[in-house]
């Protein structure tokens, strides 16, 4: 069977926490299924919190050993000052073992910030986290802004993608280009992560995206077309005329919004923020600036939080936990050696999806965990 944890025993990890978790989550390969990916895996989790300093506060008196020293002696102010005043508002315990037998790993954030970087991607952390499909464990409260964030979110994911896409690609190459919107200028991907990540997430999670994106793509039909087809290779096309991209320029986050104008004028001097973005949507070079300005807010973000992981975790697990990065990076990448060769001029792409075909022919008596 696929060693993918299922929703009821996420929720039973839930019990050794603090109640007043306002939103929850698990993603990761622990949960969904990633291709070339056979090791068991750490769970997981984002905690969603309305007070971070009450909740630290609680969870020190329970699960003490999660946090690392000397944090956890300077007690729960320290531990929130670190969380909300250094890299993107985020703080992990990693490599926790509980009593239900999982390792764990788990971030702590507040409601606001995780609304601040979901409408305007502050740091595109936990919003490109949210772009790929995951697993709910705790609804947000209707009377939240969270849900309408949320889809937000997804919202401007589309009009991104569309922007960096040309005029004619296939669906994989649609969602591979919104998964790869928090990777791109991430500087773990350059050593520490599987080069092929991107595909192995959106591959053998087609379904989960169909899923999380059939209801925002009823908005943009008026933009792109993507065939409704059970295939795994779908051909799209979309509208890439100014009047398009200036519709999706002017739909998109306001950091991505602030870098562009900035990059288009050369610097800080204040230019009109809607004559800049017309501007940019008949240069042909649009999509390459965009791309750069969506860089440098992920390099930013990964590279103060990655930092500040070293003092939340200690030096002992920030080490083990890059080793396992590491080795999970070399099984993948001689594991994607083994793949058939193509024939020339096919890539990459195309052979996983031809070796997850068959990965599906040869168990389809196995049952997808749900």
């Amino acid at each position: 069977m696929e060693k993918v944890v299922v929703i009821q025993q996420l929720r039973g990890i839930l019990k050794s926490f603090p109640k007043n978790i306002k939103f929850c989550f698990a993603y990761g390969s622990a949960v969904f299924k990633q291709l070339n990916n056979q090791s068991t895996n750490m769970v997981d989790l984002i905690f969603v919190v309305r007070n971070v300093n009450q909740w630290h506060e609680e969870n020190l008196k329970l699960n003490p050993k999660h946090y690392a020293q000397p944090l956890r002696l300077f007690g729960h102010r320290a531990i929130t000052n670190v969380q909300e005043n250094w890299g993107a508002k985020i703080y992990y315990n990693t490599l926790v073992k509980i009593a239900e037998g999982y390792t764990i790993k788990y971030g702590v954030v507040s409601e606001v910030s995780l609304i601040e970087d979901l409408l305007d991607w502050n740091d595109m952390y936990l919003a490109g986290r949210l772009h790929k499909p995951v697993k709910v464990l705790i609804e947000p409260n209707e009377y939240s802004q969270l849900p309408t964030a949320l889809l937000q979110n997804l919202h401007s994911a589309v009009h991104t993608a569309l922007l960096l896409l040309p005029q004619h690609f296939t669906e994989i190459e649609f969602y591979k280009t919104i998964a790869g919107l928090s990777y791109n200028g991430d500087f773990r991907m350059t050593f520490g992560e599987n080069k092929e990540k991107i595909n192995n997430i959106v591959v053998p999670q087609l379904i989960h995206f169909r899923q999380l994106y059939s209801p925002i793509l009823q908005h943009f039909e008026n933009y792109m077309d993507i065939p409704k087809s059970n295939g795994m290779i779908v051909n799209c096309h979309q509208d890439t005329s100014p009047s398009a991209k200036i519709h999706h320029l002017n739909h998109l986050p306001r950091i991505p919004q602030v870098k562009l104008v900035r990059a288009w004028s050369q610097g800080p001097r204040s230019k009109d923020t809607e004559d800049c973005l017309r501007a940019i949507a008949h240069d042909p070079e649009c999509s390459e600036v965009l791309a750069e300005s969506l860089k440098a807010i992920v390099w930013r973000s990964s590279v103060t939080q990655s930092l500040k992981g070293i003092l939340t975790a200690g030096l002992v697990k920030s080490v083990r936990y890059s080793t396992v990065k590491i080795m999970k990076m070399l099984q993948a990448n001689s594991e994607i050696d083994t793949l058939p060769k193509s024939e020339p001029g096919q890539g990459k792409t195309v052979r996983i999806v031809e070796s997850v075909k068959n990965q599906t022919q040869s168990k389809e008596t196995h049952k997808r965990l749900e």
